[in-house]
C-alpha cells in the first residue's frame, strides 16, 4: 500500500522523513517531520517549485514548513525559498553574503541551465539568505526529532551543508548530503568548487552518519557508505588529493 508521501510523488525514507527528485535538474528535496516543526532541506529552482514543494508537504502533514535548510549556493537548490515566507532559514556559515552579493550570477546561471528568464529574475530578486549561520554543527529542535546541521565543507562549494535526521523507531539515519554526494552522475565541480578539499568534506561526512546511514544525494539514488567512500576515493584520485590515513 502506498504511503501519503508516495501518493503526493515523494520516496519515503524514514518515520517522518521522504524526498523527492525534482523534474528538470534531478536536484533532490527533503523534508524531515517533527511533532513541533517540520524542515525542508532546498528548495527547488524557482518560486513556482517552492510554492509547489510548500503545498504537497503541507498536504501531507496537515501542516507548514517551519525550517529550511540550504546544503549549498547553487541556483536548482536555493531560488524557492522565498516561497516559504516567514520561515527559518539555516545555512553555512557565509552562505548568506554569498547569495547577497550574487543574486546576478545566480539568476544568469539558472538562465543558462534552462530557467525561464522571468522566473530566473524573479526568484533571484526576492531570494532570502539565511537567518541563522551553521559554523560548526547546529541542532535544529522540531520537538520529538533533533535535526543535526553540519557544516562538512568545503568541497563542492564553500559552504556545503549537511543534515542529519536521527533514526526513530529502529530506523536508520538519513543525511542529506547536497551536490557534495551525486549518485546520477560524475561529482560537477565548478568554477566554484575546492576540489583539493572535497575528498575531506567527504570524510567529515562519512564521520555524521556513520557505517549504517542512509546517505541522500544533491541528484541520484540514495545510497548507502560504501558508495560515499568509493566516490570520495574517485575525487582524490581525479584531483590528486593523497588517500585517506
Amino acid at each position: 500500500m502506498r504511503t501519503a508521501w508516495e501518493e503526493a510523488g515523494w520516496e519515503q525514507l524514514g518515520d517522518g522523513v521522504a524526498r523527492r527528485r525534482m523534474a528538470g535538474w534531478d536536484e533532490t528535496i527533503g523534508v524531515i517531520a517533527g511533532s513541533a516543526g517540520v524542515m525542508i532541506v532546498d528548495t527547488g529552482a524557482t518560486l513556482r517549485d517552492g510554492a509547489d514543494l510548500r503545498r504537497t508537504v503541507r498536504g501531507v502533514l496537515g501542516r507548514d514548513v517551519t525550517h529550511v535548510a540550504l546544503t549549498h549556493p547553487h541556483f536548482d537548490h536555493v531560488l524557492g525559498t522565498a516561497a516559504f515566507a516567514g520561515v527559518q532559514v539555516f545555512g553555512a556559515t557565509g552562505l548568506g553574503d554569498l547569495l547577497r552579493r550574487s543574486k546576478d550570477a545566480l539568476r544568469d546561471d539558472a538562465v543558462r541551465h534552462g530557467v525561464d528568464p522571468d522566473a530566473a529574475a524573479e526568484a533571484a530578486d526576492l531570494l532570502v539568505a539565511p537567518h541563522h549561520h551553521v559554523h560548526g554543527q547546529l541542532t535544529v529542535d522540531l520537538g520529538d526529532r533533533q535535526v543535526l546541521l553540519a557544516n562538512v565543507g568545503p568541497g563542492h562549494t564553500a559552504h556545503d551543508l549537511a543534515v542529519l535526521a536521527p533514526g526513530r523507531h529502529g530506523g536508520r539515519e538519513i543525511v542529506f548530503c547536497g551536490d557534495l554526494v551525486e549518485e546520477s552522475g560524475e561529482p560537477q565541480a565548478g568554477r566554484d568548487a575546492l576540489p583539493q578539499r572535497w575528498p575531506a568534506a567527504l570524510d567529515r561526512l562519512l564521520a555524521l552518519g556513520g557505517e549504517d546511514a542512509l546517505y541522500v544525494p544533491g541528484h541520484g539514488a540514495v545510497v548507502d557508505a560504501a558508495f560515499v567512500r568509493a566516490q570520495r576515493e574517485a575525487l582524490a584520485t581525479r584531483f590528486g588529493v593523497a588517500p585517506a590515513s
